[in-house]
């Protein structure tokens, strides 16, 4: 289980590996992303707090990314913080998620991108629930549901 202490390390030192990589120009990203999920994830926008169709939204299954489709998170994590963004207390895997200092905005905030493509999810804070204490704070049109059914 990740802690706030491994998010840090990782801002430090090394991400951890991706299982594999996707790698495409601003140009194919927007040829295959709609205009509002190209904001969000290539030029690191945000959503609007409670906008987002995954925000309230407790459907079962996992959360990919909206680039790529690499898995991110799973519906059983998942978890009402009252943010106004969906929110998570742990990443599927430990290598699917990349870790940025981020000091814009006049803050020092911890930005998560994933690790497979580099879309930019939202910020993980260290403000969520026992045990892991972790709250990944992630725009909805920056993921997609995949019912497991």
């Amino acid at each position: 289980m990740l802690t706030w202490k491994n998010i840090i390390d990782f801002t430090v030192n090394e991400n951890p590996k991706p299982t594999r990589r996707v790698e495409k120009t601003a140009a194919e990203w927007k040829e295959i992303l709609s205009p509002e999920v190209f904001q969000i994830t290539r030029l690191k926008g945000t959503e609007r707090p409670f906008s987002g169709e995954h925000c309230t939204a407790f459907s079962e299954g996992n959360y990919n990314c909206s680039c790529c489709d690499a898995p991110l998170f799973d519906s059983t994590i998942k978890y009402e913080s009252n943010s106004g963004w969906p929110s998570f207390t742990q990443p599927v895997e430990v290598n699917t998620i990349k870790y940025h200092k981020d000091a814009s905005h006049g803050m020092i905030r911890v930005e998560i991108l994933c690790n497979t493509c580099d879309a930019h999810l939202g910020h993980v804070f260290p403000d969520g629930p026992e045990p892991s204490g972790l709250r990944y704070c992630v725009n909805s049109l920056s993921i997609k549901l995949q019912n497991n059914a």
